[in-house]
């Protein structure tokens, strides 16, 4: 979506929110403190992300050795990535199923079934954020942990999530908006991170799963939905 609306236009300010993709690797920006464009905003850093949700997923089941992630591929090879690397240093077997429409989930998420994995770690994704609900139904039926970095989907009744808070996300954007309206250049404006993240843990979906999740994530937690 980025890239389209930058290539409609060099000159209008964009800012943007993406949770999703690198603006460097993409081509968007020429790095993240000089972006050099007329694109700047907030993104991710998934790097670091990706060890922490596996840290999670390791914390919260016993003899995590197996776990399928959900890959959108028009988002870039970022986040793949990173969570490659994250499992080789954790010793993780590793299954990366692709999915780009929302046809692809009932095949992808019985593929993991058939394959053995001990979670599902979908990926960030427009598509993955609108399908939370099909895919938290799907983990259930195929008796799956499964996890994703909104709390829309613990919400929705997926078993976990771990990332940024989008409402304080998209309120770094509207600072970063005022500034170009005060009279700043995106290309002067460093690229931003999220501030605040949250833990949300669904334990009404943990007990459907037959799963006791500990008790130090629960008081972490900043949400717990029973």
């Amino acid at each position: 979506m980025l890239r389209a609306v930058r290539s409609a236009t060099q000159t209008i300010p964009i800012v943007a929110v993406d949770l999703n993709s690198d603006p460097v690797e993409g081509g968007v920006v020429a790095s993240f403190a000089h972006p050099g464009g007329n694109v700047t905003g907030v993104f991710l850093a998934f790097p670091e992300f990706a060890s922490k949700w596996l840290e999670l997923l390791n914390e919260t089941i016993p003899q995590f050795s197996r776990i399928a992630i959900l890959w959108d591929p028009t988002t870039g090879s970022l986040q793949k990535k990173s969570v490659e690397d994250a499992a080789a240093l954790l010793k993780l077997s590793l299954e990366v199923l692709e999915v780009q429409a929302p046809s692809d989930f009932d095949d992808a998420f019985h593929s993991a079934s058939q394959r053995g994995v001990d979670a599902v770690l979908m990926l960030g994704s427009p598509l993955m954020l609108v399908m939370a609900q099909k895919a938290a139904d799907l983990a259930i039926h195929h008796n799956l942990p499964v996890f994703y970095w909104a709390s829309e989907f613990a919400r929705a009744g997926g078993l976990m999530s771990y990332g940024p808070n989008l409402h304080d996300t998209f309120r770094q954007a509207g600072v970063v908006t005022a500034k170009i309206l005060q009279g700043t250049k995106p290309a002067d404006l460093p690229i931003e991170r999220p501030t605040r993240f949250e833990l949300v843990i669904n334990l009404k979906t943990a007990k459907a799963l037959g799963m006791t999740i500990p008790q130090r994530l629960l008081v972490a937690a900043d949400e717990v939905i029973e």
